[in-house]
């Protein structure tokens, strides 16, 4: 028998910043969040992958393909932590009966000016969205403008984009991806990009108000350095998976049966 969920707040709003105790460089930058977001505000510690147990691991991560397209390499500690700290995020959120969460990786900074604005839209479209991205990446011209409030829109780019640098969850969708994220096999914004399987389609808003400070802030806490070789032979595999993940979002948006879905697994 299925636990019964609470009702969400409807006007019930929290921030959350991960942020690895050991990375010294970003203290000053969660300080200078949490100075800026409108919420009261989380400091989460992030899950170190370098500290997990084996057991742990085996539990939610697979070597071995769940989904296609099967993602080209294996995943490392940092990735996997990484993974693990936005689902515990996720748990709060629904622990804590919120409407939503705005969540943020400890490598970014806000302009108060843009962010004001592009929060205040994102909450009005939370409830059918769930899940917008507050990127700090470009996003690709042609995509499609879902909702405009003023001189913010509401877009959704095909395929989704990559990064979870900071985002806003509601409690529905939390809800969802902690169900369809139990077991992944591949780092979490590869996983949001598989909105066939996780059953949440991010959208984004532009202006996003957010930038990258990831140099500034002692670098990629994930990253692990290759040789040569190994970086350009990953460079191709990435470009071939690219192009399959691009592909596979054409294909589902045109014909979303589930059959066709379940034709995805390679179980």
């Amino acid at each position: 028998m299925k636990a019964v969920l609470m009702q969400p707040d409807t006007t019930n709003y929290k921030g959350f910043i991960i942020h690895l105790k050991r990375s010294q460089q970003r203290k000053n930058q969660v300080i200078d969040l949490i100075s800026k977001i409108p919420f009261d505000t989380e400091i989460v510690d992030a899950i170190d992958g370098h500290s997990l147990p084996q057991t742990t691991i085996d539990n939610y991560y697979s070597k071995k393909t769940f989904f296609k397209p099967k993602y080209p390499f294996t995943m490392n500690i940092g990735e996997i932590g990484c993974f693990l700290s936005h689902r515990s995020v996720w748990k709060k959120i629904v622990a804590q009966n919120l409407t939503a969460g705005i969540i943020f990786e400890d490598d970014v900074q806000i302009d108060p000016n843009v962010f004001s604005d592009s929060l205040k839209s994102s909450l009005k479209w939370s409830s059918k969205y769930g899940y917008i991205q507050f990127q700090v990446r470009d996003i690709p011209q042609k995509s499609k403008i879902l909702h405009s409030d003023n001189n913010v829109k509401l877009i959704q780019p095909s395929p989704i984009l990559l990064r979870t640098s900071a985002q806003l969850v509601s409690y529905a969708t939390a809800v969802t991806l902690l169900e369809n994220t139990k077991k992944f096999d591949r780092p979490i914004d590869g996983m949001l990009q598989m909105h066939w399987f996780t059953g949440v389609s991010p959208v984004c808003i532009v202006p996003s108000g957010v930038t990258d400070r990831t140099h500034e802030t002692g670098g990629s806490t994930l990253s692990i350095k290759k040789s040569n070789i190994i970086s350009l032979y990953r460079i191709i595999q990435r470009i071939i998976y690219r192009i399959k993940i691009r592909n596979y979002s054409k294909i589902i948006r045109v014909n979303t049966s589930k059959d066709q879905i379940d034709d995805l697994h390679t179980n």
